[in-house]
């Protein structure tokens, strides 16, 4: 009997492997073709992060099957087959990586057709030795423009493929969300607007969360575009009268403006909302506030009024910043203009400093302050202690590029991009070497490279956090269902 169950175990053992072997085709006799394969997502000489997920690969055109050779420069490598695309083993993936830091993968592709293999020039992956921070938050919404089904905020794990729900509109019919920002990527300190009849600003400070009205008798609206202050103890917003209005031009859809808008700053401690006359003109449009990393300065963009909606188009926002005095919370009694809308023709949008204090990136267009709509949109890099500013030609599209975001250790950036469709929006990251120059970006990794063909939703404002979002879901329907809510105080 037991010579019986041996020869079974063997039977089974050789059959497990003739299996596994078998499965894969020999690339045998293939034609050569001295090209690089089209991949999409493209990921040909891109540089990655040593912890990010499997970048899963197919190639365009019909073939029956689809064969990878990834060999690390140091050591290691992997052989994956497919029919329709390349989906990597996370654990080899990963142990791939991890043996071959600061060098570089090479990825040797074919494709099977109906006569046979053809096979491309191998391309490079470059392993960076900057870490990536643990995910990203964004949130996720169909592309319309006046009404919105599911939505949600959501967060995924950069070293796989895990996507879970920080706040869904779900769990209250009919709310809009958006507007999160963290402090520093810290995602035990978030702000949240939510929209619709159960409306407030959700504040997560330290993991404990409330809810605030915003809206004050001496402020135009509630609070949005929220930026933390490094010291974790204010928020900077912008108080905005938005409107949408319709483009009837091919290639146009629509324009977002602001009729009025002021920045204020929240002190969480004393539960104020304070400004300064510097940034609540009635002559210019103010909006879209940062903190520089030392806490001692604040970045923005401003506009000279217009006649709106008629002269949209001559609406340009300059690049400006003043002083702020975080022990003290007051303003300096000075604007300094940075980028000019007078001297570039241009409009400045979002500026995002990153961290370590060396840079600010911001989205400039021809016009307007919501960029997202803008095919012309693109990333630009400010050096802080140069003053020069360039384009990010290694980054931008012939489609919008914008609402950026650093990682905590300022090596790494995501943005939004239409560049697939000109429709969705979707995330893709860089890294800023040590010269300043920018790597290739590469589009978030899917467990599917047919996700992005699938997906009915854009990624909306992408940000960095370095570990989850922790909050209790019961906690939070609970408390906005009770429609109970610490009003804010006008200083």
């Amino acid at each position: 009997m037991k010579l019986l169950k041996d020869y079974c175990l063997y039977i089974c053992i050789v059959s497990f492997l003739f299996v596994q072997f078998s499965c894969k085709e020999e690339v045998s006799s293939p034609q050569v073709k001295h090209e690089l394969p089209a991949i999409f997502p493209d990921y040909t000489e891109v540089t990655i992060p040593p912890s990010i997920a499997p970048l899963n690969f197919k190639v365009e055109g019909i073939y029956t099957k689809i064969d990878a050779v990834i060999e690390g420069n140091t050591s290691g490598s992997l052989h994956v087959q497919g029919d329709d695309f390349i989906a990597i083993k996370p654990k080899a993936w990963k142990q791939l990586l991890a043996d071959n830091i600061g060098g570089s993968l090479k990825v040797t592709v074919s494709v099977k057709h109906v006569d046979g293999w053809v096979q491309y020039d191998p391309f490079n992956i470059y392993i960076s030795t900057y870490p990536i921070d643990y995910g990203l938050t964004y949130r996720l919404i169909a592309p319309g423009y006046e009404v919105y089904s599911k939505m949600g905020i959501y967060q995924r794990n950069l070293s796989d493929f895990t996507q879970t729900a920080l706040l869904e509109n779900t769990l209250i019919p009919g709310n809009c969300m958006n507007c999160h920002s963290f402090c520093m990527a810290n995602p035990e300190k978030m702000s949240l607007h939510i929209r619709g009849e159960y409306g407030a600003t959700l504040l997560l400070n330290d993991g404990e969360a409330s809810l605030l009205n915003t809206k004050t008798d001496q402020t135009i609206s509630s609070c949005v575009y929220p930026y933390w202050h490094p010291s974790g103890k204010y928020i900077a917003y912008s108080v905005n009268d938005t409107k949408q209005v319709f483009h009837e031009v091919k290639d146009e859809r629509v324009e977002v403006l602001d009729l009025k808008s002021d920045i204020v700053v929240y002190h969480i401690e004393t539960n104020q909302l304070f400004s300064t006359p510097l940034l609540k003109s009635e002559n210019a449009f103010e909006t879209y506030p940062s903190f520089s990393p030392d806490g001692r300065t604040m970045y923005f963009c401003t506009a000279d009024v217009k006649p709106l909606p008629e002269e949209y188009q001559q609406l340009r926002y300059s690049l400006c910043s003043i002083a702020f005095n975080p022990e003290t919370g007051t303003f300096g009694n000075q604007v300094d203009t940075l980028v000019s809308a007078a001297k570039s023709g241009k409009s400045v949008s979002h500026p995002r400093p990153s961290y370590d204090g060396k840079y600010l990136m911001y989205t400039l267009a021809d016009y307007g302050n919501f960029l997202v709509w803008h095919k012309e949109a693109d990333l630009w890099l400010l050096d802080l202690a140069t003053g020069e500013t360039r384009e990010l030609s290694e980054v931008n599209s012939k489609d919008a590029d914008s609402y950026h975001c650093w990682s905590s250790n300022s090596r790494w950036f995501v943005f939004g991009s239409r560049r697939i469709d000109g429709l969705y929006t979707h995330p893709y990251i860089a890294s800023v070497r040590e010269d300043g120059s920018i790597t290739k970006p590469f589009l978030l990794p899917q467990e599917t490279p047919l996700y992005y063909e699938a997906s009915l939703y854009s990624f909306n404002v992408p940000e960095f956090i370095t570990e989850p979002v922790k909050m209790n879901i019961s906690e939070v329907e609970s408390k906005l269902l009770s429609k109970e809510r610490k009003q804010m105080i006008y200083r």
